[in-house]
């Protein structure tokens, strides 16, 4: 019985030239295309994961260094790292560098965006396992991109610098990539937070672009930072200096002021980074980070009434002071051996992050002087930036005296920080705890320079100068001097005659300094001052 419906299939439908068997041999042909793709995107992502090959790589551990991708990985929360431009190469042909041998996926640097503790960063992470990590075209247009990215993203943007310089090979290419980075680094600056860890050596133009970023970290024995190494400046000056001495981190935080904080590995650096991103703001336009606190903004500390010395020519530490009147006793502080008359950092209070500046009277008597001023003057420049409120503690006799300070420029960058403070919009508090002498008084973010809340310990003395310089001025012909310096203490070891005219708006008792700030704070929330337009001031460089 014949079946109803069933079309009877010609023999030539599966002939080797039908449209059905054609179909399949496209189809498998495709197949067999797609699986070699994949196979070679899987041999190139291999060898991009490799960067200089693993004989480079282990060299670069027994130096005791991370590689730039254990760095990323470190850096940020696991499994959060998007990468961009993998696969891109160099395209130099000159020098023997056409030789595919030389040709790495990703050239030498990585780049790409991530998380830290859930908030979004960009970074890059030079590769000084591919052509000792100097910078290409392509390795520059990759930087160029990530920065891009941040700012369009507006979030911060972290540079693992670990750069030999600009790959001669590529002659002007290099420099002009150079200047492309320099370019976006300006553009970025007061936008978004730029950071930089120097994390080898990084030589010639490698410098400058760390330079111009907010804070530059360094680590111990492993990184350099200098124009020209040891050996050109042999020959050019007949010099002998090592690696260390001329641009390691010891050099570079203690005398230069270039770097900010060293650590001892790649591992402590990365560890600290990623609280330190915490307490900064994505970009300019997000107020200062808000975390929650359990530490009670109205905590009393009895101990501060003791920390100031009976006798003004005494010492003691601010820090001691800072400890008390911060969230859980926690001070970030910043350029720790650098400039240590004058002490820099961020802290918490009520949870909310701020800038901190207080004179430090251990060192130098707290005088300000050349470095102090240039160094606090940046960092009160950074807070304003990115809405971080500024407190300030003084106890400042002046600035330095001596030939020495004043043909350095003492009054053009002492002016570097009267700039900084008087421009300032953000929230500023102002303790003065013991002595405000001078021009000194009025540059640490006085009443004057639109200081918000300013509070004066009982133990303050605003003056022009102390009693004995003053007398010897005022009084130099006469003969009872002791009793004149007794009665010019009486009117102003005291901060009476300031709080009289309005230049302090309380004098408190310093157990109650946290409660006072977090107070100011809060009330100062939603403060809203605005600088005359200008395209921009003329600051004293």
């Amino acid at each position: 019985m014949a079946l109803i419906g069933i079309r009877r299939i010609s023999p030539s439908f599966f002939s080797i030239h039908s449209p059905a068997m054609l179909y399949l041999s496209k189809r498998q042909q495709s197949m067999n295309r797609v699986h070699k793709v994949i196979a070679e995107l899987k041999e190139k992502r291999e060898k991009a994961l490799l960067g200089g090959g693993q004989t480079a790589i282990d060299k670069h551990h027994d130096k005791g260094k991370l590689t730039a991708r254990e760095r990323i990985n470190l850096l940020l929360d696991p499994d959060t790292f998007h990468e961009y431009d993998m696969f891109m190469e160099h395209t130099c042909n000159d020098f023997g560098m056409d030789n595919p041998a030389k040709r790495n996926p990703g050239d030498s640097v990585i780049t790409g965006h991530g998380c830290i503790h859930n908030r979004l960063v960009f970074v890059f992470s030079q590769d000084a396992t591919v052509h000792a990590g100097s910078l290409s075209m392509a390795h520059a247009k990759k930087i160029c991109k990530v920065m891009d990215k941040a700012m369009l993203s507006g979030c911060p943007v972290i540079g693992l610098n670990d750069s030999g310089g600009a790959r001669i090979q590529e002659g002007v290419e290099s420099l002009a990539g150079y200047a492309d980075i320099f370019q976006r680094n300006v553009m970025a600056s007061g936008v978004i937070p730029q950071i930089s860890v120097i994390m080898g050596a990084c030589a010639g133009g490698a410098v400058y672009s760390p330079a111009m970023t907010d804070f530059t970290f360094m680590v111990r024995d492993t990184s350099y930072l200098f124009v020209t190494g040891p050996n050109v400046v042999k020959q050019v000056t007949g010099e002998e200096i090592t690696l260390e001495k001329l641009g390691g981190a010891r050099t570079h935080t203690t005398q230069s002021g270039v770097a900010h904080i060293a650590f001892d590995s790649d591992l402590k650096i990365l560890r600290y980074l990623r609280e330190f991103m915490c307490l900064l703001p994505a970009n300019n336009k997000e107020l200062s980070p808000i975390s929650k606190n359990n530490d009670p903004p109205h905590r009393i500390e009895e101990a501060l009434d003791i920390i100031v010395p009976h006798f003004s020519d005494q010492p003691y530490d601010i820090k001691d002071v800072l400890i008390f009147v911060t969230d859980h006793r926690e001070f970030y502080e910043i350029m720790p051996d650098y400039a240590k008359n004058i002490i820099i950092g961020f802290a918490r209070m009520n949870g909310q992050t701020v800038g901190i500046v207080a004179n430090q009277p251990k060192v130098l008597a707290g005088c300000l002087d050349i470095n102090s001023s240039v160094k606090a003057a940046r960092f009160v420049r950074f807070c304003d930036c990115f809405n971080i409120p500024i407190i300030t503690f003084v106890d400042v006799p002046g600035f330095l005296p001596g030939t020495q300070q004043e043909y350095g420029g003492i009054i053009r960058h002492g002016a570097k920080l009267l700039y900084a403070f008087a421009e300032a919009t953000v929230p500023k508090i102002t303790v003065i705890t013991r002595k405000a002498y001078g021009g000194a008084y009025d540059v640490m973010s006085s009443k004057h320079l639109r200081g918000d809340f300013n509070y004066a310990w009982p133990t303050s003395e605003i003056a022009v100068m102390g009693a004995k310089g003053a007398v010897a001025i005022l009084h130099r012909d006469k003969d009872n001097l002791q009793e004149l310096e007794d009665d010019y203490n009486d009117k102003f070891s005291n901060p009476f005659e300031a709080a009289k005219l309005g230049y302090v708006d309380d004098i408190i008792q310093p157990r109650e300094t946290r409660k006072k700030i977090c107070e100011a704070l809060y009330i100062l929330r939603d403060k809203k001052l605005e600088n005359p337009w200008k395209k921009h001031g003329n600051i004293p460089l």
